[in-house]
């Protein structure tokens, strides 16, 4: 990076024999090789079989005020919102709200956005922006701090030509106003062309032009290839590529000619001292260049928390069909177990009739956590290309991400308990209904954190689906419903410990049958759901004296025979309290939670 002497602080950005290589698929580059022609195989040797250059030597340079030639937001934010939250994110706290707003209303300004400005992005399903604003925003997403250089890869791809037009024309403007663009652009207009200062055309990763775009009919006449007139230059420089890519010596002249011309890179005409990065980043800011000092996070901890949790909450506010479907899924569940399971009796039949209403209860709790299997791999790409900015700390995310979900569970639990707790006729009163409605809230917790956790880990939704389903279906199989703790196999012990549906099925199970006073089975009762439960009771009754006499035990019609403890031993659950259930599920949901930020941590970095 150097500076002038004579002139304000004028940038330059220059790269010399900038080679940039990637590793190839051997199965795939075995597969392309024979299009390839003779001239342009690759050599033989172990290295260059395992790579693939995309940069053979690249050299040239840009400056201030040239240009040198996906858009992922959150949907439901306005521009002026999206660029607003950008702000607080990139510009540092010492900045005064009242200068990071007006920050914002020049850039929109400067990205021509006035008019959209109350506008929302959009989406599929909502109308928003249209394609030209929508990048020019991502744009101003990334300029929002008026950093010294911008890159941009294809910032017009998708785009028709005026929405194209608009865009480069922005890219111009932040140009002249003192940064160095550099961007990929695949074929330009001839009206696009006419704003870039500075062209790089490349050919199999080599530079076959540098320089300005007016100095390309003049570079082909020299090179033997004169350009026809009212020819379009771009269209007419790329024919004469792919042509010498076609032929035996390939590109390799074009490349030599532009070397000998140009030279690497080409000159200044102005006499420039060099400057120590520090000494530079101290100059722009004396430009007026809001440029952090340092490569550490612009705010403080609790700063990126607070600005995560508000974006998100005002993006979900603007979706309400996405709580609602749960909320739906929800109720409609619980009118259905309300009413099939009505005020339960306490019989053999009623405590079989409870189990079977406890598991499904459960289990579908944690079924319609799924859904929360798109919400980050929607938000992936915005979160891998905001943490590469530095713009907040993967812990910030994820603890927002904590303080935006808290909210929604309550306000389902309650409905879920609600709705199924005294309509089933479950025991404890008041107390046994707060304890089920903790439970429901903490089996909502462990389920959701499970699903973001796996969705941090998985890429994409149908494959987070294809995961989720299957092992909520393990995690039911072995709570110890179907088969008892005591009947499940050595080797699969391991998983009757780790199923997040053991804890919330042996926790409810203990809030209803923990009472050691309430009877379910009486002596009467005994021959429920067997061949003598047809018997009248008088000959109940004699089988009953006749049990006694065998027994030694008095046992008459209303003896109690089952208390609610006794089912407690006979499902197995002798271990654990209610409580201890009760914590053991939450903090399922804080270990997944912490699972979740290694996952961010490891495998959501922008590698390149």
């Amino acid at each position: 990076m150097a500076v002038a002497d004579t002139e304000p602080l004028p940038f330059v950005l220059s790269f010399t024999d900038l080679t940039y290589s990637v590793k190839n698929n051997r199965r795939h580059s075995d597969s392309k090789r024979s299009s390839l022609s003779p001239s342009d195989a690759p050599s033989s040797t172990a290295k260059d079989a395992k790579t693939k250059v995309l940069l053979d030597s690249v050299s040239g340079e840009a400056r201030d005020g040239e240009i040198l030639a996906d858009d992922l937001l959150f949907p439901m934010l306005t521009v002026e919102e999206t660029l607003n939250f950008s702000a607080e994110f990139r510009l540092p706290c010492s900045l005064s709200s009242s200068k990071k707003k007006a920050r914002v209303q020049t850039l929109i300004d400067q990205l021509g956005l006035r008019s959209s400005a109350k506008t929302i992005i959009g989406d599929e399903g909502h109308r928003g922006v249209s394609g030209g604003e929508r990048r020019r925003v991502s744009i101003g997403i990334d300029i929002i701090h008026n950093p010294i250089v911008l890159f941009l890869d294809e910032p017009t791809s998708g785009l028709d030509s005026t929405s194209t037009f608009m865009v480069v024309k922005v890219l111009q403007r932040i140009a002249k106003s003192g940064s160095i663009v550099v961007m990929t652009v695949h074929q330009p207009s001839s009206r696009i062309l006419g704003l870039l200062d500075r062209l790089i055309f490349l050919s199999r990763g080599q530079t076959v032009y540098y320089g300005p775009p007016e100095a390309l009919p003049s570079f082909f006449s020299a090179f033997g290839r004169p350009m026809p007139e009212n020819e379009n230059w771009t269209e007419f420089a790329l024919d004469v590529i792919r042509d010498l890519e076609g032929s035996p010596g390939g590109t390799t002249a074009l490349v030599e000619f532009n070397r000998s011309t140009r030279g690497v890179p080409a000159t200044t005409t102005r006499h420039v001292t060099n400057l120590s990065l520090k000494d530079a980043i101290s100059a722009s800011i004396s430009r007026g260049k809001l440029v952090s000092g340092s490569a550490t996070f612009a705010n403080p901890f609790w700063m990126e928390i607070g600005t995560l949790t508000k974006r998100s909450a005002t993006n979900m506010r603007r979706m309400p069909e996405l709580f609602l479907i749960r909320l739906g899924a929800v109720l409609v569940t619980g009118f259905i177990l309300a009413t099939i399971f009505w005020r339960l009796e306490s019989s053999p039949k009623g405590v079989q009739e409870r189990l079977g209403f406890f598991v499904f209860a459960v289990s579908t709790i944690f079924y319609t956590c799924a859904d929360a299997v798109p919400v980050f791999l929607l938000e992936r790409y915005i979160f891998m290309r905001e943490t590469a900015h530095n713009a907040y700390r993967r812990s910030s995310y994820v603890l927002s991400n904590v303080i935006v979900a808290v909210p929604s569970l309550v306000f389902l639990s309650v409905a879920f308990a609600l709705i199924t707790f005294f309509a089933v006729g479950l025991a404890g009163g008041v107390k046994g209904f707060l304890y089920f409605f903790l439970i429901i809230l903490a089996s909502f917790w462990a389920g959701i954190s499970f699903v973001t956790f796996l969705s941090g880990v998985v890429s994409h939704v149908m494959l987070g689906y294809t995961v989720v389903v299957p092992i909520l279906a393990y995690f039911l199989l072995f709570s110890g419903f179907f088969i008892n703790r005591d009947r499940i196999p050595p080797y699969w012990i391991w998983f009757h410990y780790i199923s997040l549906v053991k804890y919330p099925y042996e926790a409810v199970l203990q809030n209803e049958f923990g009472s050691t006073t309430k009877c379910f089975v009486s002596g009467s009762q005994i021959f429920d759901n067997t061949p003598l439960g047809n018997l009248s009771p008088t000959m109940k009754e004699g089988l009953l004296k006749g049990l006694s006499a065998s027994l030694g035990v008095n046992i008459t019609g209303s003896t109690c025979v089952t208390r609610g403890t006794d089912i407690l031993r006979q499902q197995g659950i002798t271990d654990l309290s209610k409580w201890d259930c009760l914590w053991i599920t939450v903090a399922w949901g804080f270990l997944f939670r912490i699972l979740f930020y290694f996952a961010l941590l490891l495998g959501s970095k922008n590698k390149r």
